[in-house]
């Protein structure tokens, strides 16, 4: 199954609102004016897509879930199916704008490839996504316990620092007038288990179903000690990476 397939738009509202939510940071960073044709790269359920049309810019989600495309045509939107890693747009938008979907983009010199093309000369390109370092703790346990069952795990997340992502901007032809990492603790709705299930998929797909639930109960108790808290309340380790760039030429 393709991880686009995994994409539950009920899911992922019950268990990672709070993607959405955190976004508010760099949707003021982009600060969207009336007017302007902004593309929104990983769209999900076009949560935030609502929010900059609602300042008054046109704006297009792409996805590479078709039904997480359907979730934000639902809100009113307009979106298509796309690859990050495959836009086929040239030279039409004033911005493009990016939460949280980046580092789910492993092929990340295709994607700045297809943003440089999709800008207009001057275009900016504002983004957040996972840092070097994002949910740590998550792999550590993760790829104990999966150790402990002779199972070898790969990160299936591009996480860079910010030296490497201003590399990447710089060789692509951006000019990186702002780029920040930072520590964003951040409380889970639905406690770890609703997070691996959203989020860890492609690494849970690899374990015999029979085991799973056991994967689960076992990185639990070795995170509890970390990221729960006296009264159960789980929190992520996140560490951000956010940026502004531009295309000067």
């Amino acid at each position: 199954m393709s991880a686009e397939a995994n994409w539950d738009p009920g899911a992922y509202a019950r268990n990672a609102r709070f993607v959405s939510d955190l976004g508010a940071g760099v949707l003021d960073l982009l600060a969207p004016k009336p007017g302007e044709l902004i593309l929104d790269l990983g769209c999900g359920d076009g949560a935030l897509t609502a929010k900059i049309a609602e300042a008054g810019a046109e704006v297009i989600g792409v996805d590479a879930s078709p039904l997480m495309v359907e979730a934000t045509r639902a809100r009113g939107m307009e979106a298509v199916v796309m690859s990050g890693e495959a836009l086929t747009f040239q030279s039409d938008f004033d911005a493009v704008f990016s939460n949280a979907a980046l580092h789910w983009m492993r092929d990340i010199d295709a994607v700045l490839d297809g943003v440089w093309r999709a800008l207009m000369k001057g275009g900016r390109f504002v983004g957040e996504f996972g840092a070097h370092g994002n949910v740590a703790a998550i792999m550590t346990a993760l790829r104990a316990v999966l150790g402990r069952r002779g199972q070898e795990m790969e990160s299936p997340w591009y996480y860079p620092t910010a030296q490497e992502f201003r590399a990447r901007l710089e060789a692509h032809g951006f000019l990186v007038d702002r780029i920040d990492v930072f520590g964003s603790p951040t409380q889970l709705p639905t406690g770890l288990e609703g997070w691996l299930s959203t989020f860890a998929f492609p690494i849970l797909r690899g374990v015999d179903d029979g085991q799973r639930a056991q994967v689960v109960s076992e990185s639990e108790a070795l995170l509890a000690p970390v990221l729960r808290d006296s009264e159960g309340r789980w929190t992520a380790d996140y560490v951000r990476l956010r940026f502004y760039a531009s295309k000067s030429h």
